[in-house]
């Protein structure tokens, strides 16, 4: 087999699994691959081994390595701001690294179950004068940073590092879903000002805000489709699979409800009280509940939305105010790989001793783990 020619991304959601594998030198040559949907994890290391083997087969080469795309409903962000008084000569990256630095160790004292997966830096107020990105040759007498954290819980972090480990396949960085797909379909739909991302997980409901190139908030509520598909199950005393199966193909087809004797609008009911009780919890979160006054543009995606994007629409309050986003298994995909390519340029990269080389510091800081 070849080595090397394809960039492997891992999304591991908690009911299904989806891989992209992308040719570095040919951006037209990608293969993709999914779980079916489940509703434990009893068996997702042989899930995972056979998107592995898939993969392998239709790239020619060996999985050695990848990025890895994960949520949590215990996932956590936290905005720190520091500042140093500087002697007035040139600013140097060595300043920004000391007030990162110093700000990753206060995460790291406050939070100690807690990975840092994502640092970004939405200001730096140089002198009193405000700034997105660090400029080229400037003196600085005074100097303040406003970083913002994402953090998901380490026992996750280790879940996935362990499973991946005895496939005999290292990750090589640790990206939150959420997060990355929003920057994506940002800048795929070229949005700009105040905008709101609501991401349908299985088992939680993920709200990221930003006003123009700045993150505002990430805030998680400990629901999602999953809660919809229970309720189908507990009503109609079937078991999860098969209410999965009635909640994704509600509104499409009647014939899958003639066949279940099982009249629409009694499911109609079920799902819009569950989904009426997802967004209102949505508006009532920090920056979000601004989406409700018509002051941000808020989409969604995620893997509800197949629930919202139906003819009793308007019967929920809410929806008419929130943009759905058609997901794809490639669109997930390449998110991450995106990410991962060009990167966001308020991010700050983490990186292992071993991948640093002389003169590796170029426009990003990177910081040894």
């Amino acid at each position: 087999m070849n080595k090397e020619n394809f960039q492997t991304i891992f999304d591991c959601g908690f009911s299904k699994i989806r891989a992209g594998a992308f040719n570095r030198k040919n951006k037209d040559e990608n293969f993709y691959a999914e779980s079916e949907f489940f509703v434990d994890r009893s068996n997702l290391e042989i899930k995972i081994q056979k998107i592995i083997t898939s993969l392998e087969e239709d790239t020619n080469e060996y999985i050695s390595n990848i990025n890895l795309m994960i949520d949590s409903s215990k996932m956590l962000s936290v905005s720190i701001s520091l500042s140093k008084k500087l002697d007035g000569s040139k600013l140097k990256k060595k300043n920004i690294q000391f007030l990162i630095q110093e700000a990753k160790l206060q995460i790291l004292k406050h939070y100690t179950n807690y990975n840092i997966i994502h640092i970004i830096i939405n200001n730096y107020k140089i002198d009193d004068v405000d700034y997105s990105n660090l400029p080229d040759e400037i003196k600085c007498h005074f100097i303040s940073l406003d970083i913002f954290f994402i953090c998901l819980p380490s026992d996750l972090v280790f879940y996935f590092k362990d499973i991946f480990l005895k496939l005999n396949i290292s990750i090589d960085k640790i990206i939150c879903s959420s997060y990355v797909k929003s920057i994506n379909y940002k800048d795929n739909l070229n949005l700009s000002g105040c905008v709101s991302f609501i991401d349908v997980g299985f088992n939680k409901t993920s709200i990221i805000s930003y006003i123009d190139d700045n993150i505002l908030s990430l805030d998680v509520l400990p629901i999602g489709g999953n809660s919809i598909t229970k309720d189908i199950s507990k009503v109609l005393e079937i078991d999860l699979i098969t209410s999965e199966k009635i909640k994704t193909n509600l509104y499409q087809t009647q014939k899958f409800f003639r066949d279940c004797d099982i009249p629409p609008d009694i499911l109609q009911k079920i799902i819009s009280a569950r989904t009426q009780e997802i967004l209102e919890l949505c508006a009532q979160s920090s920056a979000s509940n601004f989406f409700e006054l018509g002051q941000f543009k808020t989409l969604l995606m995620g893997s509800g939305l197949k629930i919202f994007d139906n003819k009793y629409k308007d019967k929920i309050k809410f929806l008419n105010h929130v943009e759905p986003l058609e997901e794809t298994l490639e669109g997930i995909c390449l998110s991450g790989f995106k990410f991962g390519i060009s990167l966001n340029k308020q991010e700050v990269v983490v990186v292992a001793k071993k991948q640093i080389k002389q003169g590796f510091f170029e426009r990003l800081f990177h910081f040894f783990e």
